[in-house]
């Protein structure tokens, strides 16, 4: 095999969704196992960063001292929350997600940003907060900003089209 067909073929296998081959098949299949979607070379394990900051907003109401717990929780990027976990498959992840295409990983990371965002502007809120019921006000409506954007970026991990972002986003 010459150089030249040699990049081609390893650019092919690391392509999340590239037609390439035999060796488009065998990554797909990798990434598959590794729950890391094929088209899109992202990984609904990121969410659970999400996921378990909306858990203690949503226990704030009832047992306002999880407001604190919510405090501790710190913004991490894909590669950060991956680095810090332990996916079996975080090395794969994070190239994945590196060498997705970059309308859908632009799109994915607006959306991330903006949960964290949210969740970063209701934690500073939080902690300037002197009453519980402000801190329950402040939790419930964070929970309601940031579930459907939960949505959105499960959407565009598992390659959702348009018309499905749509019907999240109405629900």
């Amino acid at each position: 095999m010459t150089t030249t067909a040699a990049k081609s073929a390893s650019s092919d296998l690391k392509a999340p969704g590239k037609a390439g081959g035999g060796d488009a098949v065998a990554r797909a299949a990798l990434l598959r196992a590794a729950n890391i979607n094929p088209r899109t070379g992202l990984a609904t394990d990121y969410l659970n960063h999400f996921n378990e900051a909306i858990m203690l907003l949503e226990m704030v109401p009832d047992m306002p001292e999880c407001a604190e717990d919510f405090l501790t929780w710190t913004p991490l990027s894909y590669a950060e929350h991956f680095w810090a976990s332990n996916f079996k498959a975080r090395d794969l992840a994070i190239e994945a997600y590196e060498s997705a295409e970059p309308r859908i990983r632009t799109e994915f990371d607006n959306i991330t940003a903006t949960m964290t965002s949210i969740l970063t502007a209701v934690g500073t809120a939080m902690r300037e907060a002197r009453q519980d019921t402000t801190r329950a006000t402040l939790a419930e409506q964070a929970t309601g900003w940031v579930k459907p954007l939960v949505a959105l970026a499960g959407g565009i991990i598992n390659g959702a089209t348009e018309a499905d972002v749509e019907t999240i986003m109405s629900a």
